[in-house]
């Protein structure tokens, strides 16, 4: 039987209704903070006596983070032998970044990915030339759903650079990104954003915190957001989202928090334009290009294409300071992500044609689920001359991803234009459930030290270690059952020529085991097959310093690395009958550049710049030998800029450049490089009411965003929005 989809649903009336009331309640309880108390205790409506409004303006939250929000990371960012960037609350917010890709866009090194058909569009990106699509965090606990992430519930987000499996577990070859949620404090507070802008946008926020007594507090996040996507015919995103919380006995030597978080989506998939096959003969001289054609077609079908999104996360998270130096933590979750898509990839009908069939659909019910249980404890103490900040601790994780399959019947849709496409074609063909389904349950147990050792006033010394037993279980047309026990470590050591600056060295190691992905293959026929092989091994060596200047307000940094997967997977594309093996080698070295913070009292800045050279050292095929690895773009740059130029008024300008990149290891195909240039402008209105101007893509200028094998995505046109922030 065949599903229909509406191309298109607006808010309806009754989530319009839930979100007024919830507005209307979070107004009431802002008006009752401003209740005034009597002597005895007892509350009072203050006078009706219209105040006399005083614009002073406050100084904007500083771009400056002191430390990661993961207690392995026990000394300040100035003093870690690593890159690491901190994305915080104050650059979201001014930039007006609205997914996960918006926000790591301030972070030079990084280069999005479009969806394929074994690995769905979303949150898919490199990082210093790897993939990083299984290596994303919230709170330090894996999140490995495919979907676009809202940052409505989040402190900040943190990207650290190199191998971290000490740190993180299986993956994190050129690096992982952290999402630090919001959580309760001991104040009461009422503050939030509406905003409206081109392209049918619209975006509420919503962010209430309550004391509720001196060591309990509550919090509540609500997010709903509706835009098309400018530049894009056809392309929308709708979602909404919740994230209530409670902390019990905050500021007491035991503590704990209870949060939950859910998110819907309603989007379009998008899959962008084809790139042009090499034996394309009707399109002289686009051989291996991006298709000729504006950046705003749309190849995919209304009717048919559709996406539909629901994440669930329940957290219980506890604290204990057992004495002034011990303190034990243990955070337990359960996550839940259902995402069911239809995407047309844009595909020619043949090699002779301009036109682009619709039968290449990508479709998946899936379903990630992962429970875990992580427990560390820190200690400091000292050994002689020696401080101690040690942390220490096991995990234990279960995983299960399920994808129910469908299978087209009937005639396939029209094909279309690749010039002139029309999406609004009828969709003849029914996909239909056929019974089957793919399933994967990985369990994994770990255990992790690491230790920093105050040597002197000028030396530091950080070691790190992670045991991981990994087991897999994967079936699909037969069961296939691997376990890797999988040993990585880091260490580094660091000099304080100077209290506010550091030079330092860092070593680390990492793994990739072939499941990493949740899913096993055997070799069959032309399937070379992942099933038998060991971990893939990245390892890192990095040089760099970091400084506090202006006042110990601005924090630059420099460093060079390089990065090495020793044992890449390889097979030769001339022999069906070949198989997977170990036996290639890529590397991947540069120089990172970063400035942090406060510049004056009025101007700030977050920016950074990344140099990568990079190389498949060794390959079975010998078209990729000596090429540069895919997705590493050579520059890359991002830059913003606020200066407040009166205590009311204040502006903000911002760059992000991209260079050109390759889409595969054997460098035919090669996306061009780019610019995109932001800026913003607010008013205070008073100290409460804010009116905020963005304007993003200021040329409107036509890029491609997300690399695939077969497609690109182009990036976000020029859009514009207004947005009225407001705080009590």
């Amino acid at each position: 039987m065949s599903r229909s989809y509406s191309a298109r649903s607006s808010m309806s009336l009754p989530q319009r209704r839930v979100l007024a009331s919830a507005i209307s309640v979070a107004l009431a309880t802002g008006a009752g903070l401003a209740r005034a108390e009597t002597q005895d205790g007892g509350a009072v409506e203050s006078a009706a006596v219209l105040p006399t409004i005083s614009v002073e303006g406050t100084q904007a939250e500083s771009f400056k983070a002191e430390k990661a929000s993961n207690p392995q990371y026990t000394a300040p960012l100035l003093d870690t032998p690593q890159t690491i960037h901190v994305v915080p609350a104050a650059v979201i917010e001014e930039r007006e970044a609205t997914t996960l890709r918006d926000v790591l866009r301030n972070v030079p090194g990084i280069s999005m990915q479009a969806g394929e058909g074994g690995a769905p569009p979303g949150d898919q990106m490199s990082i210093r030339g790897f993939s990083a699509r299984t290596d994303i965090f919230i709170d330090g606990v894996r999140d490995f759903g495919g979907y676009s992430r809202d940052p409505f519930n989040l402190e900040q987000v943190e990207v650290v650079k190199g191998p971290s499996g000490s740190y993180t577990g299986r993956g994190s070859t050129g690096g992982s990104v952290n999402l630090v949620s919001k959580a309760p404090r001991l104040e009461d507070s009422l503050e939030g954003s509406l905003g409206a802008g081109t392209d049918k946008y619209q975006r509420t926020t919503l962010d209430i915190n309550k004391a509720v007594g001196d060591t309990t507090a509550v919090r509540f996040n609500l997010m709903q957001h509706e835009q098309d996507v400018a530049g894009r015919d056809e392309v929308f995103s709708q979602r909404s989202g919740i994230a209530p919380s409670i902390a019990f006995g905050v500021g007491t030597d035991t503590r704990l928090t209870l949060s939950y978080f859910h998110m819907t989506q309603d989007n379009m998939p998008d899959y962008g334009i084809p790139w042009v096959p090499e034996a394309n003969t009707a399109l002289p001289g686009s051989q291996n290009q991006p298709a000729p054609v504006d950046y705003d077609n749309f190849y995919g079908l209304t009717a048919r294409d559709y996406e539909h999104i629901q994440n669930d996360l329940a957290t219980i998270q506890f604290e204990k300071d057992v004495t002034d130096s011990v303190t034990l933590r243990n955070i337990t979750r359960y996550g839940r992500t259902h995402r069911d898509f239809v995407a047309t990839a844009p595909r020619f009908v043949s090699n002779t044609s301009t036109d682009i069939r619709r039968s290449d659909d990508k479709n998946r019910d899936q379903v990630d689920e992962v429970m875990t249980n992580m427990t560390d404890a820190s200690f400091a103490f000292t050994t002689g001359d020696i401080a101690h900040a040690l942390v220490t601790g096991f995990e234990f994780t279960r995983e299960f991803e399920t994808n129910r399959l469908r299978s087209p019947s009937g005639p396939d849709s029209p094909d279309t234009d690749l010039y002139n496409p029309t999406p609004s074609d009828p969709y003849t063909e029914a996909l239909i459930y056929t019974g089957e389904k793919r399933e994967s349950t990985a369990k994994t147990t770990a255990v992790f030290i690491g230790d920093t050792l105050d040597l002197s006033e000028q030396w530091q010394v950080n070691v790190g270690a992670r045991f991981d037993h990994f087991k897999v279980k994967y079936r699909a047309d037969e069961t296939l059952r691997q376990t890797d026990d999988m040993f990585s470590w880091r260490a580094g050591a660091v000099y304080k020529p100077a209290q506010n600056g550091s030079i330092y060295v860092g070593y680390g190691v990492s793994l990739n085991p072939s499941a990493e992905g949740m899913s096993l293959s055997d070799a069959t026929g032309s399937r070379p097959g992942t099933f038998g092989l060991d971990p893939q091994e990245n390892r890192t060596v990095e040089l760099g310093t970091k400084w506090e200047l202006a006042g110990d307000r601005l924090l630059v940094n420099a460093a060079v690395f390089r990065t090495d997967k020793t044992n890449a997977v390889t097979q030769d594309p001339a022999d069906p009958n070949d198989i997977n093996v170990l036996e290639g080698e890529q590397r991947v070295e540069g120089l990172e550049l970063g400035a942090t913070g406060d510049i004056t009292d009025a101007w700030q800045v977050y920016a950074g710049y990344t140099w990568m050279t990079s190389e498949v050292l060794s390959s079975k095929s010998a078209a990729e030998v000596g090429k540069e690895v895919s997705n590493t773009p050579e520059n890359t740059l991002s830059a913003w800029t606020s200066y407040q130029l009166t205590p009311a008024v204040s502006v903000g300008a911002g760059a992000q450049y991209v260079d050109t990149r390759y889409s595969n290891n054997s460098n035919t195909r090669q996306a061009p490089d780019y610019w995109v240039y932001d800026a913003m402008a607010t008013w205070a209105l008073d100290d409460t009411f804010t009116v905020r101007l963005n304007l993003k893509n200021l040329t409107d200028e036509d890029y491609i965003d997300q690399v695939g094998g077969g497609h690109v995505v182009p990036g976000e046109g020029r859009l514009a929005v207004a947005s009225l922030d407001f705080k009590f």
